[in-house]
């Protein structure tokens, strides 16, 4: 680049020495000096231009060597993904970019960059069923009453990288995908997507063994549900941001009524398969934002972020509703459950919230089960 820059000011300073002489020549020879002239400008500009796509190439290349730098830098899993597709998006000639990992229980994570809903939803695939032999590209080609759409609008091909661990072990797939129907990536631009690939599964193998362990450690194993721990510690991050922000942020306890009775009457394994039929209704009523969580023997909790009192009270509704289908197996009895509720006040500590939905939660105990009852301020202590 310095090379270039130096020609460049050599040919300016060229130039500005044979206009100065056009000046002072005879007009015979003007004509050949012009020409001169012109000749060296095409050459500025073309050595102009050729230090401009210098500099850009080394700006990509340094943006690409710094994500490459941090990709060993985080252990959680989409933040690495993250970090992969920016890296892989730094490459030249690609529009749109996905990376899947495999999760050990059957489970995916996809994370997409450049891509609509729609192709999130059906992303284009490589048209290998299972496990990828190696990198393979794919040319993509539609219909007639899609031929009509501009390129820009459609993925016209991809490029899918296997990602692999351990002793050949499938983890999951980049694909790199462009829109131009007359595109064919490089070989050298694939090789730095092989490269990119090859840098960043280590720390994607590390990053899905942390969110393993880490998922094991949160969540309660009768259940599936998050555990007491996890509960308390997200109660606690959610009570402080919806302070900061002034949000709203509701809290439901809940308590299987008689459950005592219920395991002296079908046994404590029955009663254990009753929880985990507990747990299942709970989760269905819940939406994607809430935190289901058993806090406790036969008492679940549900934090609701930007939610007032009312919504937790449809909530409990709709699980009472699903409980009542679940039958405990004798004389037709049915699975019932009491709750209490309280609303963020300001002021309020994540502790003085689950106290108030506690002490709601013994209100409708003593009001005669069955039912939910709503923390009033004065609850507060």
């Amino acid at each position: 680049m310095i090379v270039v820059a130096a020609l460049v000011v050599v040919a300016a300073v060229l130039a500005i020495v044979v206009v100065r002489r056009i000046s002072g020549d005879r007009p015979e020879q003007n004509e050949h000096l012009v020409r001169a002239v012109d000749d060296m400008r095409l050459k500025m500009d073309e050595l102009s231009q050729d230090l401009s796509d210098a500099l850009e190439r080394a700006e990509r290349e340094s943006r690409r060597n710094r994500l490459f730098g941090e990709l060993g830098g985080s252990i959680d899993l989409e933040e690495l993904m993250d970090r992969v597709l920016d890296a892989a998006m730094e490459i030249p000639g690609f529009d749109a970019a996905m990376i899947l990992v495999e999760g050990q229980a059957g489970t995916s994570t996809i994370v997409t960059r450049g891509m609509t809903a729609d192709e999130t939803a059906k992303p284009p695939t490589s048209g290998v069923a299972g496990a990828l032999p190696g990198t393979i590209t794919v040319t993509y080609r539609y219909g007639r009453e899609r031929e009509l759409m501009p390129d820009s609008e459609l993925i016209c091909g991809g490029v899918f990288i296997p990602l692999m661990g351990r002793e050949l072990s499938p983890v999951g797939t980049l694909s790199l995908f462009w829109r131009s129907s007359d595109h064919e990536p490089l070989a050298e631009h694939i090789e730095q997507a092989e490269s990119l690939v090859a840098s960043a599964i280590p720390a994607i193998e590390n990053a899905r063994r942390y969110g393993e362990a880490r998922k094991l450690a949160e969540t309660d194993a009768l259940t599936g549900l998050y555990n007491q721990r996890y509960f308390h510690e997200t109660l606690r991050r959610e009570v402080l941001r919806a302070q900061r922000y002034e949000r709203n942020l509701a809290l439901i306890v809940f308590d299987v009524d008689d459950f005592k009775a219920i395991n002296d009457q079908i046994g404590h394994l029955a009663g254990d398969r009753v929880l985990a039929q507990a747990a299942d209704r709970l989760r269905e009523a819940v939406r994607s934002v809430d935190v289901p969580a058993r806090i406790g023997g036969d008492e679940f909790a549900v934090i609701l972020p930007e939610s007032d009192a009312e919504d937790a009270d449809q909530l409990y509704r709709r699980v009472q509703s699903s409980m009542r289908g679940t039958s405990l197996g004798t004389d037709d009895e049915r699975l019932r459950l009491s709750a209490g509720i309280a609303e963020l006040q300001h002021g309020d500590t994540a502790a003085g919230l689950f106290e108030r939905a506690d002490g709601a939660l013994y209100r409708a105990k003593d009001l005669g089960k069955d039912r939910a009852d709503v923390a009033r301020n004065a609850d507060r202590a």
